[in-house]
């Protein structure tokens, strides 16, 4: 499992190969070298309503993280890059957030595990049960449709 707070996930292919390179040359099957990432993730209705129930509990997280390490406050610029086409973030509506697990598969080779760091939403907790409600009845059935 790769962790993901931010960034792309193209960042992380130069990881992945150096990983099956050495899992190869160790004598370990292609299909034994099994990638799975964790990523920040939320699902709602829109894409607008997940960004806007998860954003702020993520910058109040990444804020405190930040001030401990010495790290500029983080920005909700900052936060819709990673959660836009691009970034790293899983967030949006369901059809936003399979493409972009379905993107994170493609560029790293493939995947065999998705997990979500959700708990930064904790705050509100009918957008994190609708969240996981969404996960499974839509994003679930158009990841395994493909």
């Amino acid at each position: 499992m790769i962790a993901i707070i931010g960034g792309t996930f193209e960042r992380f292919r130069p990881l992945v190969h150096l990983y099956r390179q050495a899992g190869q040359k160790a004598g370990h099957a292609p299909e034994q070298l099994r990638v799975g990432i964790h990523a920040m993730g939320f699902v709602a209705d829109t894409d607008n309503a997940a960004r806007n129930s998860f954003s702020p509990g993520w910058a109040h997280m990444f804020t405190e993280i930040g001030r401990e390490r010495g790290w500029s406050s983080v920005t909700r610029q900052q936060f819709d890059a990673m959660a836009g086409p691009g970034g790293a973030f899983l967030i949006g509506d369901p059809e936003t957030v399979a493409r972009k697990m379905r993107h994170a598969s493609e560029t790293l080779g493939g995947l065999s595990r998705i997990t979500f760091q959700m708990s930064s939403a904790a705050s509100e907790i009918a957008a994190m049960k609708r969240s996981i409600e969404l996960l499974g009845t839509q994003v679930a059935p158009r990841i395994r449709a493909t």
